[in-house]
């Protein structure tokens, strides 16, 4: 069965609600386990004074018992308690709607006569379930022996100098600092430009990069658009609030290059094994994993809520009005990470259950094991001409 999630809830509504449909039996999995992810969520240079409201912690409410997945749905709670605050207010309409935002675009859509109405659900308050679906992912993941990890690559116009950094050493740096960011030096000038975007009441977007290793060759297709791994994966990230565009590996830079400069080439050691000198394909080739690293990078937007407002109307009387200032970040970047690293684990964990097949994990496991490998005994050649054989 495909993984299938839901959520509900809106901002500053009474709580959050996620489901998980078409994890195996037998998973283990405890609330600490995810609350540890929707922590990481909550951390970061530049985040709003709603993060000092909420300390998000995960009820598990269906589909674990005695401390494991049974194969049904599982639900998750997240209480919001900045709900206590709105209880019993009289809200005051919002009718002028902020450009980059859903208010307009929700209000066109359903017929809204209050704005409010789409920025609640539109609001990025809603990837606390994705983080928390994304944990128990995750959690599939590694028994695999499956990571997924992710960091800031930039912010605004700072852009962190990775390339000479080896992936395993950028990835035990993601948590040195604020700003996720394993450049130590990119980092404090990082946090310098977000401390002056908050003065100049300003907002900042920039680039992160979700990197999945320990993934085995084989998952997704090349058969149908919609099996294709990589689209599936520049989906889901664009699919995250404020995410405006993704690309597997380097490819907005390969596309000014050779095909020489950018194609990874095939070698053995001579014992059999095949590997790449290179992952510029960002360990995706014809929508199907290549054994390599799996690496994603996404832009995210400045966030739209500036305190500095902007230029709007006011829809109740057709007058021009600036905007009004509703509590935001200044910079989400370094919190959308987990984010990230939870639609990649998502779309990862569903690809793998694809390829198994099974309703338990004491199925799976042998089968991931003959899962076949980067080997040229796993890949007999009949080396003989052939015929398509087909008649019109």
């Amino acid at each position: 069965m495909p993984i299938r999630f839901f959520t509900a809830g809106e901002s500053h509504g009474p709580g959050l609600t996620a489901i998980l449909e078409g994890m195996p039996a037998g998973l283990p999995i405890a609330a600490a386990d995810i609350n540890r992810d929707l922590q990481r969520r909550q951390k970061g240079y530049g985040s709003g004074g709603r993060m000092q409201i909420e300390k998000d912690r995960v009820i598990i409410t269906a589909g674990v018992m005695n401390g494991a997945t049974t194969g049904a749905p599982i639900a998750l709670q997240v209480q919001n308690r900045d709900f206590r605050s709105w209880k019993e207010r009289d809200i005051e309409p919002l009718t002028t709607p902020r450009p980059g935002h859903a208010d307009l675009t929700g209000a066109l859509k359903y017929g809204y006569r209050e704005l409010r109405l789409s920025l609640e659900r539109a609001s990025a308050r809603e990837t606390t379930m994705r983080v928390a679906i994304g944990a128990i992912c995750k959690r599939y993941l590694g028994e695999f022996g499956i990571r997924v990890d992710g960091y800031v690559a930039q912010v605004g116009d700072v852009i962190a100098d990775l390339a000479a950094m080896p992936l395993d050493e950028r990835i035990a740096r993601n948590e040195d600092n604020e700003v996720r960011c394993p450049d130590a030096a990119a980092a404090e000038k990082m946090r310098a430009l977000i401390r002056q975007v908050k003065i100049d009441k300003d907002t900042l977007g920039g680039v992160f990069e979700v990197v999945a290793r320990g993934l085995p060759p084989g998952l997704g297709s090349h058969v149908q658009y919609d099996r294709k791994l990589d689209a599936r994966l520049v989906a889901a990230m664009v699919s995250i609030q404020a995410m405006k565009g993704a690309e597997i590996g380097s490819a907005f830079a390969n596309a000014g290059k050779r095909g020489s400069q950018v194609h990874d080439d095939i070698i053995t050691d001579g014992a059999g094994n095949l590997s790449r000198r290179s992952n510029r394909a960002g360990g995706l080739e014809g929508g199907i994993s290549t054994g390599e690293p799996v690496i994603v990078r996404v832009a995210m937007k400045p966030i739209s809520t500036m305190l500095r407002g902007a230029d709007s109307v006011d829809l109740a009387s057709g007058a021009p009005k600036p905007t009004v200032y509703e509590r935001s970040d200044f910079c989400a970047l370094p919190r959308a990470v987990p984010v990230g690293e939870a639609m990649m684990a998502i779309v990862l964990a569903d690809a793998l259950l694809e390829k198994l097949g099974g309703d338990s994990l004491e199925e799976m496991r042998p089968r991931f094991d003959a899962l076949r490998r980067n080997r040229l005994e796993d890949l007999p050649m009949d080396n003989e001409a052939w015929r398509f054989g087909y008649e019109l």
